[in-house]
């Protein structure tokens, strides 16, 4: 591993996400540029409250291109919003609250390419007054992205009121040479083949991702990424 690469591990605070990335540069055989890509985007906080561990993994083992972009990539799945310190019981009021509180904290988990422009944008569609929670402009998609927030589990009807706000934000509030809106569902929790049914093959492009305020026990992950590095190496070995 190149001495830079070790560089940039010192910079990491946590010793168990220090050894998770250097083990993973390691087996992955990722670049300089990749691990840094990995360590900003918070990869370790988000494979420990991912579903599906082995799928995050093997992901990584592909070299993405250095420029393009697509939403997929540039919006991440699952949140970590530790910063936020919410109780127990909370509205999405108080979410959204909390998230423009601590906006520099949630800049920093969007990622260095979001831009905030406002909340509670409110819009007018016959005669009923809409509001879309958060505003951001992402500026290697180039286009505005529409965030709604959810306090519980994603439904269908989300997407469906998601769609709505950017057909409008298509015709009035995008500018030329930009791209089309993007939507996010920032939701409690999500069922994988409800969200999958609701959002594919939409004319427009609408995401839905997980937050979690806590992380779980450093002992359950580590337990749970050596069974996903175990099985990834099993199905190698099986299709060899």
């Amino acid at each position: 591993m190149p001495w830079s690469a070790y560089v940039r591990l010192l910079a990491v605070k946590r010793p168990e996400a220090r050894d998770f990335y250097e083990t993973e540069a390691l087996r992955s055989g990722w670049s300089v540029r990749q691990l840094d890509r990995q360590i900003g985007s918070q990869f370790y906080e988000r494979i420990a409250l991912s579903q599906n561990k082995t799928a995050m993994l093997q992901k990584t083992e592909t070299a993405e291109p250095g420029d393009t972009i697509t939403p997929e990539e540039a919006i991440k799945d699952p949140f970590v919003l530790e910063f936020l310190d919410l109780k127990d019981e909370y509205s999405e009021s108080d979410l959204e609250e909390a998230l423009t509180q601590h906006l520099t904290d949630f800049l920093l988990e969007l990622g260095d390419d979001f831009a905030f422009v406002g909340r509670q944008r409110r819009l007018r569609i016959d005669d009923s007054w809409f509001r879309i929670d958060l505003v951001f402009f992402h500026r290697r998609l180039r286009c505005l992205l529409l965030a709604d927030l959810k306090i519980g589990k994603f439904s269908y009807a989300d997407a469906g009121q998601m769609h709505l706000y950017l057909n409008y934000a298509r015709e009035h509030w995008m500018k030329p040479g930009e791209n089309p809106p993007v939507g996010l569902i920032l939701c409690a929790e999500k069922g994988a083949a409800e969200a999958r049914y609701a959002l594919d093959n939409l004319p427009n492009k609408i995401l839905a991702s997980e937050y979690q305020t806590i992380l779980p026990d450093e002992k359950i992950i580590a337990e749970e990424l050596d069974r996903s590095r175990r099985e990834l190496e099993q199905r190698r070995l099986s299709a060899g």
